[in-house]
């Protein structure tokens, strides 16, 4: 199983970066995938979900409306876009993969890919 997580960087604040997680290992299409992040000295905390089917889609509070997150089943991929980025979204994004997740904030992770550096610079 893997989840590789890329496409981070370093970025102005205002500006916007598009994370990509490549999957490969498990069957894609019968699994939920998350993004979570981790700051220095902080917990990893939960970002955003869809879930198997692309239908359903979970943010948290800090992130709706300027993060989207959406998959291609065709490239076993899912996406997460990230506009309006603010100093305090710096962080290494992880990807994680769900097969039971739904909808909500009960995205419970399974496996995990490394991570990638999001640096927003002020």
């Amino acid at each position: 199983v893997q989840l590789q997580a890329s496409g981070g960087g370093l970025v102005q604040a205002g500006g916007s970066l598009r994370l990509s997680c490549a999957t490969s290992g498990f069957t894609f299409d019968d699994y939920a995938i998350g993004w979570f992040r981790q700051a220095p000295g902080k917990e990893r905390d939960f970002v955003a979900a869809i879930s198997w089917s692309g239908g359903s889609t979970y943010y948290a509070g800090s992130v709706k409306g300027r993060f989207t997150i959406s998959k291609d089943n065709a490239k076993n991929t899912v996406y997460l876009q990230m506009d309006s980025l603010r100093p305090e979204d710096t962080a290494v994004y992880y990807c994680s993969a769900d097969p039971q997740y739904y909808s909500g904030d009960a995205f419970r992770p399974v496996y995990w890919g490394q991570g990638t550096q999001v640096t927003v610079s002020s």
